[in-house]
């Protein structure tokens, strides 16, 4: 059976199609071309090294993230904030009592 192992960088990927033995698993692939990489999927659905593969699978060896996501966001959201003050559409400002709190436009400092 012949099965795609992929691996990718940013600007760059790396494919090879692999001849193995019926019922192999992704730990037989990875001693055959030995990548080291830190997680596993097929097809996109990541999976254990024990998963057995089959004719034409595609296996996705997948790179530890290098920052956070959270983190990532955070920062980004620090540089760029929201103006202070809000103006509530005015459909849902009509809607409210003309004393109510909320509708007015927010009170600067």
């Amino acid at each position: 059976m012949i099965v795609t192992a992929i691996r990718a960088w940013p600007g760059k990927t790396e494919t090879v199609d692999v001849e193995l033995r019926s019922g192999a698993t992704i730990a037989d692939l990875r001693s055959e071309i030995q990548w080291s990489e830190v997680g596993v999927a097929v097809f996109g659905q990541k999976c254990a090294e024990s998963q057995v593969l089959e004719d034409g699978d595609r296996v996705e060896f997948l790179r530890a993230l290098t920052a956070d996501p959270k983190d990532v966001r955070r920062r980004r959201a620090e540089n760029n904030p929201l103006p202070r003050t809000f103006r509530m559409p005015k459909k849902i400002r009509q809607q409210l009592p003309a004393d109510s709190e909320i509708s007015g436009e927010a009170e600067e400092d």
